[in-house]
């Protein structure tokens, strides 16, 4: 039987079943399964989102036994995953108020590893100023497929699940944002633990506590990861920082020097931009930051921690 793992706890792997090795479909049940001791000889870990090919040791207690992993696609580093096709990242519109600096955060560490992101803006039903669309639109104009959605309405839900169709996505985005109320629309059979938001801090509590792929049919995935309140940039130089900045790239070519900084030099043709409108201001800014940090991680004599993403051919 051929299978994709779902989730592994404590040494168990759940594999939710996908075809039959005579290419028929499976029932579409879950396998409590081990990994043969052959795996871990090899130094391979199974990891939550590979294709297996499994042995049924007892039909009746979907008890099986995992013979082989199929090769990966890719496979990603954090989280620990593989076969991703694309992430997709979320944020509330309000409550708590996004926080533009780490998304642009999370859409680079997504790109460090080879993903697409799609950005939603959840909570849309108590956008009150309509600063919604603004924050849509910004990142819309980058070049990101961006959405507003609202889990409690379900306003853009739909559109949303013609995205994910027939891929494994994973989901990302800080605590409080409504993930797991937004996954919950999105199916059926798992249904997510929410949280409320804390009305001091205005940060959601973590809900989510291991990743776990959910099946919304036999050949879409959506994974859902712990939520994040930061994200370091060790594994970026900082001149390597703005090709992750994907409106930059027009208007590099009137930068007086190659390898510009877009920051202290003269004649930039990003900074020309900013000033012109057509880069937003916004993201130029949060730019600046980041840059900022890794020079002064780098002036440190930090050493960046080593990215190991492996991606093949799709």
């Amino acid at each position: 039987m051929r299978g994709r793992i779902v989730k592994g706890i404590g040494g168990f792997y759940y594999v939710h079943c996908g075809q039959a090795q005579d290419g028929t479909l499976g029932d579409g049940e879950l396998y409590e399964c081990r990994a043969k001791g052959i795996f871990r000889r090899d130094n391979r870990r199974p990891l939550v989102g590979d294709e297996v090919e499994m042995d049924v040791l007892d039909e009746a207690k979907k008890a099986g036994n995992i013979r082989e992993l199929l090769p990966r696609r890719s496979e990603l580093i954090r989280p620990a995953v593989a076969n991703v096709d694309q992430a997709l990242v979320i944020f509330a519109v309000a409550r708590p108020k996004p926080n533009c600096n780490l998304l642009d955060r999370f859409l680079i560490m997504m790109a460090q590893q080879g993903l697409e992101s799609i950005v939603c803006f959840n909570k849309s039903d108590i956008d009150e100023d309509g600063i919604g669309e603004e924050y849509i639109r910004t990142y819309r104009d980058c070049g990101y497929r961006t959405l507003g959605l609202s889990a409690k309405t379900g306003e853009g839900i739909d559109s949303l699940k013609e995205l994910l169709q027939g891929k494994i996505t994973a989901v990302a985005g800080p605590s409080g944002v409504g993930k797991s109320s937004v996954i919950n629309c999105l199916q059926s059979d798992v249904v997510m633990e929410t949280g409320e938001i804390s009305v001091k801090i205005q940060r959601g509590k973590h809900t989510t506590r291991h990743s776990e792929l959910i099946a919304l049919d036999r050949n879409t995935y959506i994974l859902d990861t712990p939520g994040f309140s930061s994200l370091g940039l060790f594994g970026l130089e900082k001149g390597k920082l703005a090709a992750y900045y994907p409106e930059f790239s027009e208007c590099e070519k009137d930068c007086r020097f190659v390898g510009c900084s877009h920051i202290g030099e003269r004649v930039c043709g990003v900074k020309e931009a900013v000033a012109g409108g057509s880069v937003n201001r916004m993201r130029y800014e949060n730019y600046c930051l980041l840059y900022q940090e890794l020079d002064c991680i780098q002036s440190k004599g930090m050493k960046p921690a080593v990215h190991n993403h492996k991606a093949g051919k799709r």
